[in-house]
């Protein structure tokens, strides 16, 4: 992958259309900025019950979007990423419909995690509240089968999305061949999405555990002999993720959001300089994601050992955002909208951030110098608002930052001198040769932080001070000089 800015976006929530829709966007309003495209998922269907990561059939593009040589035509201008989602698939796909229609008796029986396929022996009470999951109930929905048969499925997420024994053969193959498709399509790099709890084992907490990662490790490998990058998409405690991107091609830096966030409420820079002298460099970064921003990531692990933020910091934070949201956030967080994550708080950047212009800039200049390559959400590429009326017909928490952009409301977005200034800032990321080598961090005073990046005689910093806050960017170059915010 190029070590450029990415967008990351649905296709029709930001083109309006499909695949062609979005290419000639890249190629027009959007052109140069982006040396690639995170596409969120874009298979059959992209509106079952969680937005496309539910599907019926992974190696089908949905119709209304176009066609896999669209996707190839798009992958032939900018390198694409696409999800490979490992952990479940949709109770409506045909592998499903089988198992239900003719139960045990089905070739796709075993492909399904059930509860006595993981506990045969049965399961005390420790064994299931030892389990980790990322909402407050068992992640086991019972069914009774078109067959007849009762089974207690196992449902990580939602009872749409049945858990998958990523190990079993017919499992292996149908995880194969999507990547064979996404090679023949032209996908350079795929996210592993929910791998984290793709293994199950009697006795653990089913998250993450040794056996994860050795699954991990294969399916990188097979991933990259057909030569596709690898990206890791797992919410945890910061030392697993730094174990963890040393098996793989990339992970995601989630930390960096909600110390990006403290550091701009409290004007105190330490935390974040201290994560980001141990960040893993083979990162990619994000400030707004399709999910929430997760606070899981800066806190404690299961057995106590300290988080980059204490429990106070993390609980302050968090309310912090929802009242520069004007209490937005909360509706649309936990329980309050039916929120599958309880480890994440619904609400766009720039809201979180109440609106303050220079402070979201900060945060984009923090994110492009941090180390890994940035991606950008396509809200808050457009300076998107929270969608309260998105919210209020679907009651999915996370539907307040997915907003569907019209062409009119991104020609208008575009105009505006806040996202010029962050365009701007991702053609400098994009372009300055110093991005490509060493990397420091210094924190003066608390206050305080500079990012700098040198290679040879190229160099580039951003310093910035949270006390204002205002920022400045100097380094060799023209574009490299002056004052930023």
């Amino acid at each position: 992958m190029k070590n450029q800015v990415q967008l990351i976006t649905y296709v029709d929530r930001l083109s309006g259309g499909g695949f062609r829709e979005l290419h000639r966007l890249l190629q027009n309003e959007l052109a140069g900025l982006f040396g690639g495209v995170h596409l969120l998922p874009f298979y059959t269907p992209i509106d079952g019950a969680d937005a496309g990561f539910d599907p019926i059939d992974h190696t089908e593009v949905d119709a209304r979007l176009g066609t896999w040589p669209d996707v190839k035509s798009l992958g032939s201008t900018v390198d694409l990423v696409a999800d490979l989602i490992v952990n479940h698939i949709s109770s409506s796909s045909p592998q499903f419909l089988d198992f239900s229609r003719r139960g045990t008796g089905s070739e796709y029986a075993d492909m399904f995690l059930t509860f006595d396929r993981v506990f045969p022996q049965g399961a005390r009470e420790s064994d299931l509240l030892g389990i980790y999951r990322p909402r407050p109930s068992l992640p086991f929905t019972p069914v009774t089968l078109q067959s007849g048969e009762r089974k207690l499925l196992w449902t990580t997420f939602n009872p749409e999305q049945v858990d998958i024994d990523v190990r079993h053969p017919l499992a292996e193959a149908y995880l194969e061949s999507i990547l064979r498709r996404f090679q023949a399509s032209g996908i350079k790099m795929i996210r592993l999405d929910a791998v984290g709890y793709a293994i199950k084992k009697p006795g653990t907490n089913c998250f993450m555990i040794p056996e994860t990662f050795e699954y991990i490790a294969g399916l990188t490998s097979k991933a990259r002999s057909l030569g596709i990058e690898v990206l890791v998409e797992v919410h945890s405690h910061y030392r697993k993720q730094i174990e963890i991107a040393r098996q793989v091609d990339r992970v995601y830096d989630f930390a960096l959001p909600p110390l990006v966030l403290h550091a701009l409420y409290r004007r105190d820079a330490r935390p974040l300089a201290r994560w980001l002298s141990i960040s893993p460099r083979n990162a990619v970064s994000v400030l707004d994601t399709h999910d929430g921003i997760g606070v899981i990531d800066v806190g404690a692990d299961t057995d106590g050992n300290p988080g980059l933020l204490t429990p106070e910091e993390i609980d302050l934070l968090v309310e912090t955002i929802h009242r520069r949201s004007r209490g937005q956030s909360r509706r649309a967080t936990g329980a309050a909208a039916s929120n599958l994550d309880l480890y994440q708080v619904n609400c766009t950047f720039l809201d979180a951030l109440g609106g303050r212009e220079t402070d979201y800039l900060i945060a984009r200049a923090l994110q492009f110098f941090a180390p890994g390559i940035p991606q950008v959400y396509y809200v808050g590429l457009l300076g998107g608002s929270n969608d309260m009326e998105l919210l209020a017909r679907s009651g999915v928490g996370r539907d307040i930052n997915r907003h569907y952009y019209t062409a009119a409301e991104i020609d208008a977005a575009l105009r505006r001198p806040m996202v010029q200034k962050q365009m701007e800032l991702i053609r400098l990321r994009n372009t300055h040769p110093a991005f490509a080598g060493q990397f420091r961090v210094m924190t003066p005073e608390d206050h305080l932080i500079e990012l700098q990046w040198e290679l040879r005689e190229h160099r580039i910093a951003l310093r910035v001070d949270l006390s204002g806050p205002s920022a400045v960017i100097n380094g060799t170059g023209p574009a490299a000089e002056g004052i930023f915010m």
